[in-house]
């Protein structure tokens, strides 16, 4: 998927806002601060994050939060019960535009976790980001499976993916060459070995 200007100026700020936290402190720097960092207008700031806390998650390509076309037509294509008609396959597929604004480089993986030691407030957004993000995810499957697929099994589908984005993830650190290795491939290499476990 083709990274738009959006998504790298959304990427710059969020980088630049992690930065700061880690240079000074969540309180320590001001939204003007980061628009300064990030060779933005305040105004442009603002139309992509409300809060300093937002700047610093950056956001989740996911169906509420996306303002990417190709995104949301992945998303109108899921719940169409697409590309495959598989529902696991199809999860697999919507990796790439769930993850692609998130920025998992090698050097933005260590920011956010050298992030997350400056501050608990920190630290319970994030949770609260994951939750709805989670939320976000179990809604999709049920607008695609319908109600009778159920609530409980849509989030537990959600709790194993993110198993196996874990797993992915902990390949992806380890790698000798992170830079080469594509995240989202590896996610579904990762997807499809918990398939064949499970089967």
């Amino acid at each position: 998927m083709a990274v738009t200007k959006q998504q790298r100026t959304r990427a710059r700020i969020n980088h630049c806002a992690m930065r700061l936290t880690i240079d000074r402190g969540l309180d320590g720097w001001t939204m003007e601060d980061l628009a300064a960092a990030a060779e933005v207008s305040r105004r442009t700031l603002f139309n992509y994050f409300s809060s300093k806390i937002d700047a610093v998650l950056g956001t989740i390509g996911s169906p509420t939060r996306s303002d990417d076309p190709t995104a949301q037509a992945a998303f109108a294509v899921f719940v169409d019960r697409g590309p495959t008609g598989r529902l696991v396959d199809d999860v697999a597929v919507l990796a790439g535009p769930i993850l692609a604004d998130e920025g998992f480089d090698p050097e933005n993986v260590a920011l956010r976790r050298s992030m997350l030691t400056c501050s608990t407030r920190l630290i319970e957004a994030m949770h609260e980001h994951f939750e709805q993000t989670a939320d976000d995810i179990v809604a999709l499957i049920l607008q695609r499976e319908g109600a009778g697929f159920g609530e409980e099994r849509a989030h537990l589908m959600v709790r194993l993916l993110v198993a196996v984005f874990d797993s992915a993830m902990r390949s992806y650190l380890a790698t000798d060459d992170p830079d080469g290795t594509d995240l989202v491939d590896l996610f579904v290499a990762h997807l499809r070995t918990a398939g064949e476990l499970l089967g």
